[in-house]
């Protein structure tokens, strides 16, 4: 009888949204350079690979720094074998009308190493957006005091010592009680200078030609679960909350979000060459490892997969997330749908995601037609420089796939038809969306490994839209795990706003909707982080709504 009303709502949906906007109608064109944004960003050799390290790349945050009302954009470095000194992060500040000015020294970010993920969000509740940032060797968490960034990572009680390789981030409120945690997935446990050589074993052989070793045949490492305690301070209670029971893993990209609907947020880590993780919120500070029986933690084959970034959304509006996974080359991205809050489907196949099986990256729900369906971006690269030279049938740069939702669990590949900006290729690593030029609609923030970043904005014509910002007053500030549903024309959305997610990528601190034809919104509904609802009615499309907990009318 559920399966019934389902599709029947689907069908109702598909009516009233049909015959949109085309693929031709919708171009993205690359601003990055226009803009200002064309530092490259370092990540090893372009050439070869000597370590693992060198091929993981970094990713970018979208968030607004200064306080100022414009996203600004972070984007992370590496550094290279042997090169000295490491580069710092790129910090632009956005100074409206589409100008970007570099201030990353100014504001206190300095040279770091093999920098990973970055997570932004209001981690003491002061009103700024502070900055947690994974690497090889120890992470790192900036407080920002009115546009500068103070290295707290000891004062807040987190290691400054010893060697880990931090992965995928996530800032959220575990247990509802309106600070910040943070959760770190960790990809190898190794150090660079006792890595195999390139060739020494089967494992460091790809297609013949000898190449970076790993993971598979290296230590696998474990996640980590901060808890803020009221001091400001973190306690680590990995052990305790239960993410160390599954043992190591291959951890890369996170998403945080409530998967089975019960209020409390549940944690989903891409795992590469291994098992992937669902850890259900259990409600009382621990969780409980469940992806496999959830049918999360493989492919519809019952494969392990090298996981790589995640992307979570309700593609099919159903009431309920699903998760998109990207993958290595010559396997389909993973595309779970959440029946029930308890168990997924993979339908990557059946929704017509296996035209293309690029290495994915990066990956981002983003309605970009704005006819109220979720449509799939995708960042794609090879690991490996050499896939050139051996001449396998590969290319280590590679196009950025977008995926149009047609609805009915089906997706169009739109990546030819939408501008040449989609078919440059590229070796790309973090995905990041948000609206930098302040027209409301969402743009695409593309990490290239040794290279400028890719920014593309979309031209041509609109749907009706409404972008939500919220701020917690009782919950964390950011709102961090705030879901909101939205009711117009008939139809309902939710989406939920988190930290971290895409691959090592934070989006901006916005939830962005498509309205299609309908101009009036019915309803939004808030479920703010600590379980409590707000609604306000009767609101006007196209434009930005800032919502404040505790202010809706009564």
């Amino acid at each position: 009888m559920q399966s019934q009303a389902i599709s029947i709502y689907g069908a109702i949906f598909l009516m009233c949204c049909a015959g949109a906007i085309s693929a031709s109608a919708l171009q993205w064109i690359d601003v990055a350079s226009q803009w200002g944004l064309a530092k490259e960003s370092i990540y090893g050799s372009g050439e070869s690979t000597r370590y693992l390290i060198e091929t993981t790349g970094t990713g970018a945050a979208i968030f607004d720094f200064n306080g100022d009302g414009r996203n600004d954009l972070l984007i992370l470095n590496g550094t290279r074998i042997g090169a000295g000194a490491a580069p710092s992060p790129m910090l632009y500040r956005n100074e409206g009308n589409g100008k970007f000015q570099e201030r990353a020294k100014e504001a206190g970010l300095g040279p770091g190493g093999w920098a990973q993920a970055a997570c932004a969000a209001d981690i003491d509740n002061d009103g700024d957006a502070d900055l947690f940032i994974t690497y090889y060797g120890t992470n790192r968490l900036y407080r920002n005091d009115d546009g500068t960034f103070v290295d707290v990572t000891a004062k807040a009680g987190l290691p400054v010592s010893g060697v880990r390789w931090g992965s995928g981030c996530a800032l959220f409120d575990y247990d509802r009680d309106g600070r910040l945690d943070i959760f770190v997935a960790n990809y190898v446990d190794i150090q660079l200078d006792r890595s195999p050589k390139p060739g020494s074993m089967p494992e460091c052989v790809w297609k013949g030609t000898p190449v970076a070793c790993g993971p598979r045949g290296l230590p696998m490492a474990k996640n980590i679960l901060y808890h803020q305690m009221p001091d400001g301070r973190f306690e680590d209670v990995s052990a305790k909350a239960g993410i160390l029971k599954p043992g190591g893993r291959y951890g890369l990209g996170v998403a945080v979000a409530d998967f089975n609907n019960d209020g409390w947020p549940d944690i989903y880590v891409a795992c590469d060459q291994t098992p992937s993780l669902l850890y259900q919120n259990l409600r009382n500070g621990t969780f409980r490892e469940k992806a496999m029986e959830a049918g999360v933690a493989y492919d519809a084959n019952g494969r392990a997969q090298a996981g790589m970034g995640v992307a979570v959304a309700d593609f099919d509006n159903n009431g309920f997330l699903d998760i998109a996974k990207t993958n290595f080359s010559g396997d389909l991205p993973s595309l779970y749908l959440n029946e029930d809050g308890e168990f997924f489907r993979d339908t990557a196949a059946a929704a017509g995601l296996g035209r293309h099986q690029l290495l994915g990256w990066g990956v981002a729900f983003v309605d970009v037609d704005e006819d109220g369906r979720p449509d799939l971006m995708m960042a794609n690269g090879h690991v490996y420089p050499e896939v050139d030279r051996a001449k396998a049938g590969e290319s280590y740069r590679q196009p950025t796939l977008l995926y149009h939702n047609a609805g009915a669990g089906k997706f169009e590949d739109w990546s030819g038809s939408s501008g040449v900006a989609l078919t440059q290729p590229k070796s790309s690593r973090g995905l990041a969306v948000g609206d930098l030029d302040g027209d409301g609609r969402p743009e695409i923030v593309i990490v290239n490994r040794n290279a400028a970043p890719t920014v593309l904005r979309q031209e041509g014509a609109r749907g009706n839209w409404l972008r939500v910002v919220l701020k917690g007053t009782q919950s964390n500030r950011s709102a961090i795990g705030a879901r909101v549903t939205i009711a117009a024309g008939g139809q309902r959305q939710i989406a939920e706003l988190s930290s971290g997610g895409s691959y090592y990528s934070q989006h901006e601190r916005a939830l962005y909707f498509g309205l299609g034809t309908a101009s009036q919104v019915e309803q939004v509904l808030v479920r703010w982080p600590n379980g409590v609802t707000e609604s306000w009615k009767s609101l006007s499309s196209g434009k930005t709504l800032l919502l404040v907990e505790g202010s809706a009318p009564k």
